[in-house]
């Protein structure tokens, strides 16, 4: 299933994309995805529901967050050993886990904001996973059975809040539109395999960023049975899994986004991001 939520900000709706690339309204269903409702029973619901019953929502509306109000939204840092390069960065030994503010999240082809006062604001193609279960203790092996699906993340990092404002990542992470989402939460079912998913970005009409899963340090079933080692993971969080080379930061001199970008972000089986870059006035 595609699953996303569609309308203005703060006044979303459900949605799914049915066989013929429409999309129904999932209203009558279930309330939002959210915490409350992001779990296997809701799934189970859904599948079972006739969606041509369903109202059709016109392909003009704007596409929301796929996911809304995680309790957490956890990310995963230097994942890919040729970001970690780039970066003049040592290759992690374990997963390096860092927050981003859910207050960060919004619509995968909003406008990015600069702020008022950032000059090094720097893009990052990723694919998030969402919990359908609570989590804790779990085997590595077990794993995909907590995940109720997958979708396109923009890390957007402000680096040098980042690096260099105190040594907390948070900072330079969780800045208002740095979290992009969606345009689907897709599930497991439709992903053909999960560890050769292609991610690209192109920063106006240029490729910057090109990876592959097969290419991550950690992989999704590590980060998860790893995170949960420490944390309870709960229906509704969001892990975010690190991005592949290219980034803004990497090249010499850093080339970082400016006022009237545009970036589009695509992988694999997960659909595409059209964002816009704006400063902040």
């Amino acid at each position: 299933m595609k699953l996303l939520r569609v309308g203005n900000f703060g006044e979303e709706i459900p949605a799914i994309i049915d066989k013929e690339n429409k999309i129904r309204d999932l209203s009558k269903v279930v309330n939002d995805f959210n915490p409350e409702s992001l779990n296997f029973e809701i799934l189970d619901k859904i599948k079972k529901v006739d969606l041509n019953s369903l109202e059709i929502v016109e392909s003009n509306k704007r596409i929301g967050s796929c996911v809304t109000k995680p309790a957490n939204f956890f990310a995963i840092g230097l994942n890919y050993k040729a970001h970690a390069d780039e970066t003049n960065s040592d290759t992690p030994k374990e997963p390096i886990v860092f927050n981003k503010s859910p207050n960060c999240i919004v619509g995968p082809n909003d406008n990015i904001i600069i702020p008022k006062y950032s000059s090094s604001l720097d893009h990052e193609v990723e694919i998030a996973m969402v919990i359908g279960k609570k989590a804790r203790y779990i085997k590595e092996a077990e794993a995909q059975n907590f995940v109720l699906g997958y979708c396109i993340c923009n890390d957007l990092s402000e680096r040098e809040w980042q690096k260099h404002r105190g040594g907390q990542w948070v900072k330079g992470k969780s800045g208002d539109t740095f979290g992009p989402l969606g345009p689907y939460l897709v599930t497991k079912d439709e992903i053909k395999d999960l560890f050769n998913l292609n991610l690209y970005l192109d920063l106006n009409q240029k490729r910057r960023q090109t990876g592959n899963t097969s290419l991550m340090i950690f992989n999704f079933n590590f980060l998860i049975a790893h995170l949960s080692q420490f944390i309870t993971l709960m229906p509704g969080d969001i892990i975010t899994t690190g991005t592949p080379a290219g980034v803004g930061m990497g090249m010499s001199p850093p080339d970082y986004l400016k006022d009237g970008d545009e970036m589009i972000l695509e992988v694999d089986s997960l659909g595409k991001q059209k964002l816009k870059v704006i400063k902040e006035k």
